[in-house]
């Protein structure tokens, strides 16, 4: 019998210090990379992240393995802090589990995803998404 998606989740958040959307901004003030894997569709309706870099899930790992020939030049080190988003915190946390399984042990992402950042009151930017692709 296989274990399932939930047992999967579980798994992927074990190894993670998850943050809350407030330690995410403090995370970022101190030089965490704050990556967002939300599709278009869901960055139209509930906008933008402020400081965020807009990475597709599909190519995640090779733009932020510093040995990847395809890494964006922010993905600069192994200890670099990266906390993935998502939309409502799922993914995100089996996207981490992937990131730290590649050697960037300070992986991580925020529980509630952008949800929980709007819930927590913290604002949304008006500027134009950094996307890499």
């Amino acid at each position: 019998m296989c274990p399932g998606v939930d047992a999967l989740l579980e798994q992927a958040r074990a190894g993670l210090r998850r943050l809350t959307p407030h330690e995410t901004v403090e995370a970022v003030r101190a030089g965490a990379l704050l990556i967002d894997t939300r599709t278009d569709a869901q960055r139209r309706e509930q906008g933008e992240l402020p400081g965020s870099i807009v990475i597709d899930r599909t190519v995640l790992e090779w733009r932020l393995d510093p040995a990847s020939a395809w890494r964006i030049p922010e993905a600069n080190g192994y200890d670099r802090e990266i906390v993935v988003v998502c939309r409502e915190g799922y993914s995100s946390s089996l996207a981490a589990a992937s990131l730290q399984a590649l050697g960037l042990r300070r992986a991580t992402d925020m529980i509630g995803g952008v949800q929980g950042w709007q819930e927590a009151g913290l604002p949304m930017s008006d500027r134009p998404a950094d996307v890499r692709y």
